[in-house]
């Protein structure tokens, strides 16, 4: 009976409720059925798993965006770096902010999530070194929070202070010609909550210049890569 009733329901209900689950949720539904698969890959279901602001986002990319579905969009923006703005939205600056947020209904619940800044340095970045950056990451009432250093001569020296028991945070080589360096992690309870994911260096007074940002990459610990199911 279950069933039948299902199969009575129409696609753009079913796709809105598929909506308010989470991207890795709605690639899974796809297999139970056709009509699943239908809805669940539906622009309706992935339009809400975009960016609130994700029409200006792809207006200011230096390349076209193109994609047939909002589904195939949301794999691009996840996936792939994004430059806006001509590329040269950050020249030189004294303070240095960045910030970014995600509601948790757009991660697998039961769930402990790193979240990770992905830049990279230019041959001539000047200033970025000099303090220690804060990252922290706030849940709800979790808070964390750290310092990283944002050159590779202080990495190395920060990554002996690792082996001793001292800072914590440090910039790594990515497999893909970026680098990251990990503000935090956070346990995802399946509860809606927004997470709330700080970098800054604003003590200094030095000009700094020559940080390329790609974004803020959240990805499980210990547990598949949501591309698995994409």
């Amino acid at each position: 009976m279950a069933e039948t009733r299902l199969e009575t329901l129409p696609e753009e209900c079913l796709s809105h409720v598929i909506s308010f689950t989470s991207p890795r949720d709605a690639c899974r539904s796809s297999i139970v059925s056709g009509m699943f698969r239908d809805a669940a890959d539906s622009d309706l279901a992935w339009e809400n798993f975009l960016p609130s602001d994700y029409r200006e986002i792809i207006s200011r990319s230096v390349s076209p965006v193109e994609f047939s579905s909002k589904k195939e969009l949301f794999r691009k923006l996840s996936s792939t770096p994004l430059l806006i703005d001509g590329g040269n939205k950050l020249i030189m600056v004294c303070w240095l902010e960045i910030r970014g947020k995600i509601n948790t209904r757009m991660l697998s619940p039961n769930t402990t999530y790193g979240a990770y800044l992905v830049i990279q340095l230019a041959g001539r970045a000047f200033g970025l070194g000099v303090l220690p950056s804060e990252v922290s990451i706030e849940v709800g009432d979790y808070k964390t929070r750290g310092t990283i250093y944002m050159n590779h001569e202080q990495c190395k020296r920060q990554e002996v202070d690792v082996l001793s028991g001292g800072v914590e945070r440090v910039l790594c080589a990515r497999g893909d010609g970026w680098l990251e360096v990990e503000l935090g992690e956070f346990y995802n309870d399946g509860s809606e909550k927004e997470v709330k994911m700080e970098f800054r260096e604003i003590k200094g007074e030095q000009l700094k210049g020559g940080l390329v940002v790609e974004g803020i990459e959240l990805r499980p610990k210990h547990s598949l890569n949501l591309e698995g199911f994409l």
